[in-house]
């Protein structure tokens, strides 16, 4: 299994359609605002929702999203420095920067299609 996250990692997006707000590392160790440790979770709305997420992902590869529409938070709450990537198409294809464990954002998700989560 993965090891515990030993440093929260900076944001590294890259420049273009992403628009990255507050951006904060984050101790990535247990659960955070109702995010158990070693998953991404998406919360509705630009904030922590009272610590539930509406979206819970835990396993590595493409994940579709379906009906996610304007501000949503995104915290990447995994361990063993996993990275997670949000894309414009289905299935992982058109991919746009790194979110690194321990980091969270806020990001408009009309025009996202799918997430990854790779090691």
């Amino acid at each position: 299994m993965r090891k515990i996250l030993k440093t929260a990692a900076a944001l590294a997006f890259t420049l273009g359609a992403v628009t990255v707000v507050n951006a904060t590392p984050a101790q990535a160790a247990g659960s955070i605002q109702g995010c158990p440790s070693g998953a991404v979770c998406i919360y509705p709305g630009a904030g922590w929702n009272g610590g539930n997420p509406s979206h819970r992902f835990y396993s590595y590869g493409p994940h579709n999203l379906s009906n996610v529409y304007g501000q949503h938070r995104i915290f990447n709450n995994q361990t063993g420095g996993a990275t997670m990537r949000t894309c414009t198409g289905y299935d992982g294809v058109g991919c746009e920067g790194y979110l690194h464990a321990g980091v969270h954002f806020d990001r408009d998700l009309t025009p996202i299609n799918s997430i990854t989560l790779q090691p």
